[in-house]
């Protein structure tokens, strides 16, 4: 409760510095070690004065996987903090709806239909036709989903979650008969990203997902007025002067593409978008203005801890990502479902 009574600007500090040390942590622990004080050294000018297989991998490996944890994370909160809002109920989340099993769907179509261009040209396969394809799916699912549990009595979210399943199921068999008539390669690019996996950070993907995560955040908190309205209730937000259908389908269409552009560069990595927001709300309450940022912030730092947890798990294989958050995840949504029978 003492957490709670914060305000938003402490909450801010804290977390920033938080995920700092996170981020640095991030950088000194894995396989090979590397000491904080040569960690620092090689993010400064004074880099030259380390080994240069250390500069490597610094540069190459480390800092722009932890980059990539920190814009995953806070792209996964946002669309999870927004989907609940606009569902009003703690329990919508990309990956529980089936959002996220429709976007690698379309990833995995575009890896196994254009093999050959991604062999010629991978930056474009990496930064056009996966995203654009992990796009497609995701938001075709949420229109899927989101029309099967709406109706004149408005959106049932029994119905989404059991559409979700579904969706989820048949994209998991889809994507196992792709796996089955791939060839080796197209096998090794699926499985980079199948159970969720940051180890092949780019520069391109951060620059991807660090564009991806502005435009979200700038038009979320653009819209925060409009989600605080419609916790209220559509009609009560219809007479706030709030246009909610195009308010959902905006939202809708957004929160897909993010989780698209993430499964096309991550893989599938669950759970971020359930948990954050809830955490979030606990310590700033629902309010929109507020809970985006913190959101984004506390996505950020889930991830990179999970990621490091990834890397040392096992050692020295390396765990992929999405086993962990889910490992999170999964009973914290089993709690949910305790807390939320009778409710939906």
């Amino acid at each position: 409760m003492l957490l709670r009574r914060l305000p938003l600007s402490l909450l801010i500090i804290l977390g920033l510095v938080i995920l700092t040390l996170t981020a640095a942590s991030s950088i000194v622990i894995g396989p090979m070690s590397i000491s904080m004080r040569d960690s620092f050294t090689g993010l400064s000018p004074w880099a030259s004065d380390l080994p240069e297989h250390i500069q490597m991998v610094i540069h190459q490996i480390r800092l722009p996987r932890t980059l990539l944890c920190m814009i995953i994370g806070a792209i996964l909160a946002l669309s999870g903090a927004v989907m609940q809002g606009l569902f009003r109920n703690p329990l919508a989340e990309p990956g529980i709806i089936g959002v996220s099993a429709g976007a690698a769907l379309g990833a995995a179509l575009a890896i196994v239909i254009f093999a050959d261009i991604g062999t010629a040209y991978p930056l474009l396969m990496n930064i056009a036709a996966v995203p654009f394809f992990a796009f497609l799916g995701g938001a075709l699912t949420t229109i899927l989903v989101y029309s099967l549990g709406t109706s004149k009595f408005g959106t049932s979210v029994s119905v989404m979650l059991l559409a979700g399943v579904a969706v989820s199921a048949l994209s998991g068999a889809a994507i196992g008969y792709l796996n089955f008539i791939a060839d080796d390669q197209m096998l090794r690019d699926l499985s980079l990203w199948s159970m969720g996996s940051l180890a092949g950070a780019t520069w391109s993907s951060i620059l991807l997902a660090a564009v991806t995560l502005l435009l979200l955040f700038t038009v979320f908190m653009y819209h925060a007025k409009g989600l605080n309205a419609l916790l209220l209730g559509e009609a009560e937000a219809g007479h706030l002067g709030i246009d909610t259908q195009k308010l959902k389908r905006r939202m809708i269409i957004l929160a897909a593409a993010g989780v698209g552009i993430t499964v096309s560069i991550s893989g599938v990595i669950g759970f971020i978008g359930l948990i954050i927001p809830h955490l979030g709300r606990m310590l700033c309450g629902p309010d929109h203005n507020r809970l985006l940022p913190l959101a984004a912030l506390l996505g950020a730092l889930l991830l990179t801890a999970a990621d490091m947890v990834a890397r040392v798990a096992v050692t020295p294989a390396e765990l992929p990502v999405g086993i962990v958050t889910a490992m999170i995840g999964a009973p914290f949504f089993i709690y949910l479902l305790f807390t939320q029978r009778g409710r939906i």
